[in-house]
C-alpha cells in the first residue's frame, strides 16, 4: 500500500499542475488585472486590455485594444477559460458572440468607492478559487483606508480628459475623476451635468478651479503646463493665474484597484501641495 501511495501523489500533483496551467484568463479591465496579479494569477493571464499596465510586466502580455472597442475575434484567439470584465464596459453583440463560443465569461460590476473595490475583489477571488487569499488582500486593504487622513482642502478641481489640444472634455459628476477627486478632499468645479462634455472657454472661467487635474498622457498631449495655458479660458482661472496644474497616471488615479488608499493620498498632497 505505501508504494502505491508514493506512485499516486506525484501523479496527483501532476494533474492539479497540469490542470491549473490550463487556466487561461483574459482580463479586459485594469483593475481586475492588478487583482488577479495579487491574488497570485499573473502566469495564467492569458491577455489583457490596454488599462492593464500595473504590475509593469502585464504589459508583456498579449493586448486584445481597449476595452470599450474590442472584438470577440482578438479575444477568441487567445484560447481563453475565462474572460474576466467590467459590467456594461463590453458591447453586447461582442458578449453575445463569446458566449455563443462557450467560454466562460465573469462580468464585475464597478463602483466608484472603496466598497466598490471590495466587492471587485471579492467577486474575483470567488470566481478564480482564491477565496483565502482575497480575504487577505481585503484586511490589507481596509487598514490601508483606515489609515488614511484625509482633511478637506478648500479647493475646487477641475478635470479635463486631453488626447491633444484638439480634443479635450470636462468631467461632471459620476465618473471616477469626480469621485476620486472628493475622496481627495476636494470638490469637482463642473457639477451641473454628468458624464463629461467638451471644453469650453466660457465653461472652464465660469468654473474657476483652483486645480486642474489631468492624466499624465494626457498632459504630455497638450504640450506640458505651458501648452495648457493656451487653451482659452484656463489662464484666465484661478488655477491658470497659479499655474496650479496637477497629473497623475491614469490607471492610479481612475482604476479603483487595490491601490485605491495610495491614490487618494497622492492626490490629496498634489492639490494641496
Amino acid at each position: 500500500m505505501k508504494k502505491i501511495f508514493f506512485v499516486l501523489l506525484p501523479l496527483t500533483l501532476l494533474i492539479s499542475s497540469m490542470s491549473g496551467a490550463q487556466q487561461r484568463i483574459v482580463s479586459l479591465n485594469g483593475a481586475i488585472s492588478e487583482m488577479l496579479c495579487s491574488l497570485g494569477l499573473e502566469s495564467q493571464i492569458a491577455g489583457v486590455d490596454v488599462t492593464s499596465n500595473f504590475p509593469a510586466s502585464l504589459r508583456q502580455k498579449a493586448s486584445v485594444g481597449h476595452n470599450r472597442n474590442i472584438s470577440a475575434e482578438g479575444i477568441l484567439a487567445l484560447h481563453p477559460t475565462l474572460i474576466l470584465g467590467v459590467k456594461d464596459e463590453l458591447k453586447p453583440e461582442v458578449l453575445e458572440q463569446l458566449k455563443s463560443a462557450n467560454v466562460k465569461v465573469q462580468l464585475i460590476p464597478q463602483a466608484f468607492s472603496a466598497e466598490g473595490t471590495r466587492t471587485m475583489l471579492t467577486e474575483i477571488a470567488k470566481v478564480t478559487n482564491t477565496v483565502e487569499k482575497g480575504k487577505e488582500l481585503l484586511s490589507k486593504f481596509d487598514k490601508e483606508m483606515a489609515a488614511l487622513k484625509i482633511a478637506p482642502t478648500g479647493k475646487k478641481v477641475l478635470f479635463v480628459y486631453a488626447r491633444g489640444a484638439g480634443s479635450m472634455t470636462v468631467c461632471g459628476t459620476g465618473q471616477s475623476p469626480d469621485h476620486m477627486i472628493k475622496l481627495a478632499g476636494a470638490s469637482n468645479a463642473m457639477t451641473d451635468f454628468k458624464d463629461f462634455k467638451p471644453l469650453s472657454a466660457e465653461a472652464v472661467v465660469a468654473a474657476n478651479p483652483d486645480v486642474i487635474l489631468l492624466f499624465d498622457s494626457g498632459l504630455q498631449s497638450v504640450g506640458g503646463v505651458d501648452g495648457l495655458l493656451k487653451v482659452p479660458g484656463v489662464s484666465s482661472t484661478n488655477a491658470g493665474k497659479n499655474k496650479k496644474i496637477i497629473s497623475m497616471d491614469g490607471q492610479f488615479l481612475s482604476g479603483f484597484g487595490l491601490r485605491l488608499p495610495q491614490a487618494i493620498q497622492q492626490l490629496n498632497k498634489k492639490i494641496i501641495g
